[in-house]
């Protein structure tokens, strides 16, 4: 038998193309082992998105070849793809695949098996690039399901290497999310739309996502729940926000990624709207949602970020008043026009401004849950802790249960009370 570990860092899309090679690996017999214990073949899906994603690639990498050097060893994703030409020399490299090819893995890992042979597959995303059908069925280790309806970004913000990662956005055919979906809710309750630009899913192939959603309700009535993985601001249409006012069934959570709320920073970073835009939508959408998680992404300490830049970024993240917050010090990445941007911030203050950033990100939080006390959530129910239950509800909310329920299941819950900033309730009835 020839045993196998996989480790995934990064996105959910990362995740789903990983879950895709893991089910058609068990398919041929392989038997999955943890990524610590020797395995005949480790697969490493890697991420480019900050510095520390790209060295956590690289320890995986050596960690695998460090447990079993006679192992294959097969490296795939974004860092491969933009740093290929020096993979190349590694000779404990078996099999390196880019941004394409990622469905034909179990045949690679086959070809080497037999030849003993080093592949080499990435192309030129950027150029010429298909969206990659990658199947599944099931998530073994998860009760919320992840599916890839979107691949790629044409966005180009000034700090970002995915774009060149990632190559031209393509979306999945609607019939085939269609298809996707009916397999993935036989098992799970709560699919996760997922891409890199998810919001732009259908912009190649004259669809939108509103009614990408809007069809999957309509034609798989199993499916409980639909879960946007991230969306920009600029794509939340009227659409959207009127079929999220009509269904219970999607999700009352939006994560919106922001990065900044001084507009001379947002200028440098190259992102698509101002702070004014920005928030004249962000009203708009609880005006038609009341309650509604808005969550978001920043990036402090952007080259040249003034104090004065960093206060209007805290007032506005306040005005706002986001759920929660995810803080990211700047980090340069080769090839981008941040990367050569001159008045670099010293690391010392982007420490500071993470802690400070964290720091508020938490306060909202407990002001944001505090407001569930004695209100009702519909939570999926993801794990069984001794004589309670846990799981997540509509607003992405953390949630204990009294007592047992069946895993798998979404519930209605009323929220009693907090436990050390965790909400607690029982089961309906």
């Amino acid at each position: 038998m020839i045993r196998y570990a996989i480790s995934c860092l990064g996105c959910k899309v990362n995740t789903y193309e990983a879950g895709s090679i893991q089910q058609a690996l068990n398919a041929k017999g392989y038997i999955e082992v943890d990524f610590k214990e020797e395995a005949d073949v480790y697969l490493v899906f890697t991420c480019a998105v900050t510095n520390t994603a790209a060295s956590k690639s690289r320890q995986k990498i050596n960690q695998a070849i460090r447990q079993n050097s006679s192992a294959i060893i097969c490296v795939v994703g974004c860092y491969v793809q933009i740093n290929a030409e020096n993979m190349k020399e590694n000779e404990s490299i078996d099999i390196l695949v880019g941004s394409s090819h990622k469905h034909d893995l179990p045949n690679l890992i086959e070809q080497v098996i037999k030849n003993k042979e080093k592949i080499v597959l990435v192309d030129d995303v950027r150029k010429e690039a298909e969206f990659e059908e990658m199947p599944l069925t099931h998530f073994e280790h998860q009760t919320r399901a992840y599916m890839k309806i979107q691949d790629g970004c044409n966005q180009f913000c000034s700090y970002c290497i995915i774009p060149y990662a990632r190559g031209k956005e393509r979306s999945l055919p609607l019939e085939k999310v269609i298809e996707n979906t009916k397999q993935l809710a036989k098992n799970h309750k709560e699919i996760v739309l997922a891409g890199i630009h998810t919001g732009r899913y259908g912009a190649d192939c004259g669809e939108t996502l509103a009614h990408c959603i809007e069809v999957m309700l309509n034609e798989v009535p199993e499916l409980m729940r639909v879960r946007i993985s991230s969306i920009e601001i600029t794509e939340i249409s009227d659409e959207l926000i009127e079929l999220m006012k009509k269904s219970s069934r999607i999700a009352h959570h939006l994560h919106i990624p922001l990065q900044s709320g001084c507009d001379e920073t947002l200028k440098r970073m190259n992102r698509p709207y101002t702070t004014n835009e920005f928030y004249a939508r962000i009203e708009e959408i609880r005006k038609s949602l009341p309650g509604i998680s808005i969550s978001t992404d920043l990036i402090v300490g952007f080259p040249q970020e003034t104090e004065e830049e960093f206060d209007k970024t805290v007032e506005f993240l306040k005005k706002c008043k986001f759920t929660f917050l995810h803080v990211f010090p700047f980090s340069p990445k080769t090839g981008t026009a941040a990367e050569k941007m001159m008045e670099q911030v010293p690391d010392s203050i982007k420490k500071q401004r993470v802690q400070t950033c964290s720091s508020l990100s938490k306060k909202l939080y407990y002001e944001y849950k505090s407001s569930f006390i004695n209100k009702k959530v519909s939570v999926l129910v993801e794990e069984i802790q001794e004589e309670n239950s846990f799981g997540h509800s509509s607003e992405y909310l953390p949630v204990t249960i009294e007592g047992v329920q069946q895993r798998n299941e979404i519930v209605e819950i009323t929220i009693s009370h907090m436990i050390k900033d965790n909400l607690v309730g029982k089961k309906e009835g």
